[in-house]
This record gives C-alpha cells, sequence and structure tokens, in this order.
C-alpha cells in the first residue's frame, strides 16, 4: 500500500458521507454541551460515552430527555460506548456486566442508538487463545442475548496493547459468539498499532459485518514504554502516523455505507476550545472521507 496522502486523496470523487462526533473527542465537555457542539460543526449523529450519560441520568434526566435532546439538536445516536473488561471471570463481575447490559440496551432502545460498544482488555493476558476466546465469548453472548431483547446490537473494539488486538482474532472471537446482534468496529489506531491487521484485510470484510468506523490518527508506542493512548492518539488527523488514505479506501472497498465516526483520545485536546477541536475533527473527516 502507499505512504501518507498528501492534499485531499478524495479529489473528484463523489462519495456522500454520514459523520458522527464520537464524544470522546471533547470529553471534557457534559453531555448537553457535547451534543450542541456537534450540531454546531456540522455532524449529524453522535457517538456517546458511557460515563458522561452516566453522570447525565445520575442527575435526574431521563432516556426521554435525552432522546428530545437529540431530536433538538437533530442529532442520531449511533453506538453507547461502552462496556469494557468484557474479558471479565468472576462471578460478581460477570453480574455487574449483566447489570450494564440491561441499562445501557434499555437507554439505547428509547434513544433509538442501534449498537453498544464492547471492549475486551487484559484480564486474560497469558493465557492461551482457546481460553481466552472461550470465557470472553460466554461473556458477549450473555450481553448479546440481553441486547436482543431490546432490539440493541454491539460493535467488538479490538484493543492494540491487549490479548485480542487484530481484526483476524476479533472474527475469530465473533465467530464462537455466534450471535446476529455483534459486529466489528474498525479502529484505525487499534488494528494499526496493534500490529497485526493491514488494510487489505479490512477490505475483505463485507458491509454486514461492520456496525461503525472509529476514523482517528496517532503514533505507535515506542519499545520499553507503556501505553497510553491519551499521548499516542493526541493527533488531529494527518497529523499521526497511520497511512489515512489506505484504511479510508480499505473501507470503502468493502461497501460499507453507514456512520463514519471521528474520534480523538487526546488528554491536550480536552483541555483546549471544544468547538475549534470538533470543527478541526469535522474538516478532516471531508478531507480523507469526502463530503
Amino acid at each position: 500500500m502507499g505512504g501518507r496522502s498528501k492534499g485531499n486523496p478524495l479529489a473528484g470523487k463523489a462519495i456522500i458521507m454520514k459523520k458522527a462526533l464520537h464524544t470522546k473527542t471533547i470529553y471534557g465537555c457534559n453531555l448537553a454541551t457535547a451534543l450542541s457542539i456537534a450540531e454546531t460543526t456540522g455532524f449529524t449523529a453522535v457517538e456517546i460515552v458511557a460515563e458522561r450519560l452516566n453522570s447525565y441520568l445520575h442527575q435526574g434526566n431521563t432516556p426521554e430527555d435525552l432522546r428530545k435532546l437529540l431530536i433538538k439538536h437533530g442529532l442520531g445516536a449511533v453506538c453507547i460506548n461502552d462496556i469494557c473488561h468484557v474479558d471479565r471471570e468472576d462471578k460478581a463481575a460477570r453480574e455487574k456486566m449483566a447489570e450494564e447490559a440491561w441499562l445501557l440496551s434499555s437507554v439505547a432502545k428509547e434513544i433509538g442508538c442501534k449498537a453498544i460498544q464492547l471492549v475486551p482488555l487484559c484480564s486474560l493476558e497469558g493465557k492461551e487463545w482457546k481460553d481466552i476466546k472461550r470465557i470472553t465469548a460466554d461473556n458477549i453472548r450473555m450481553v448479546a442475548d440481553i441486547g436482543s431483547k431490546f432490539g440493541v446490537g454491539f460493535q467488538l473494539e479490538p484493543v492494540a496493547w491487549s490479548p485480542i488486538n487484530s481484526l483476524s482474532k476479533s472474527l475469530d472471537l465473533i465467530n464462537a459468539v455466534d450471535r446476529d446482534n455483534l459486529r466489528m468496529v474498525v479502529d484505525f489506531w487499534h488494528l494499526w498499532s496493534g500490529g497485526g491487521t493491514t488494510p487489505e484485510e479490512v477490505s475483505k470484510l463485507s458491509k454486514e459485518q461492520i456496525y461503525n468506523i472509529h476514523f482517528c490518527d496517532g503514533k505507535k508506542q515506542a519499545s520499553g514504554t507503556v501505553w497510553d493512548e491519551t499521548i499516542l492518539r493526541g493527533h488531529y488527523p494527518g497529523d499521526g502516523d497511520i497511512p489515512l488514505k489506505d484504511w479510508v479506501d480499505a473501507v470503502k472497498a468493502t461497501g460499507y455505507d453507514d456512520y463514519w465516526s471521528c474520534e480523538l483520545i487526546s488528554a491536550r485536546h480536552w483541555e483546549m476550545n471544544a468547538i475549534e477541536v470538533a470543527k478541526t475533527m469535522s474538516a478532516a473527516m471531508e478531507t480523507y472521507i469526502g463530503k
């Protein structure tokens, strides 16, 4: 594949893009403010961070209030992000995960959100792949069955520094779960930084295997250092090292025609003007993906 793109890599191509703002991009804002910023900076949907959602509900707001707020700003909700540590083993942790799944699924149904993100991390690190897959699949199957009662799906995100860090492992896990409401989120940084996935592999997916795209840039972890994604991912599209055109073209090759969600996980940018950050990300999506 080619190197970094220069200028507009899609000049002359007529492309209609569905553009969502991952609210982690402007994580310093509360949920109501994030929705207002999304509307004013050219987005038509949002990916909602679960911590901000929980805070919103904890203050006495209801899912119905959130639904009305989304309508007010002309926004859809593409995902609630996330149920984390889906590789849990002990009984109490699994019960807590089931509670999360019930709550988030009920909210997702109320606000018309089609998916909730699932994130496996490092609880099973050091175990054989067959055991990692079996334990994680059992957990996800439980969560997926809860979501199905509400008509809600789930997007699996491989994490660069975890045992499940590639597209091939993710698809193996999804096959083991064997539920129709589980698909992939193609996160450029995690798949690229994890080192086990190429754009060519992504291009071979069918669009039915994908719920969402995380459009993002970043750097890889330097040898001997600790993973810190709030630093490694702290780069606007085009300022990191990911060959974005290759990854964008790979997604388009699948026939995917749903939302692209821009994601900037950056402690530095969280302390900047959130409106300007969102504007910059919105413009970058149009440059690399199309309007």
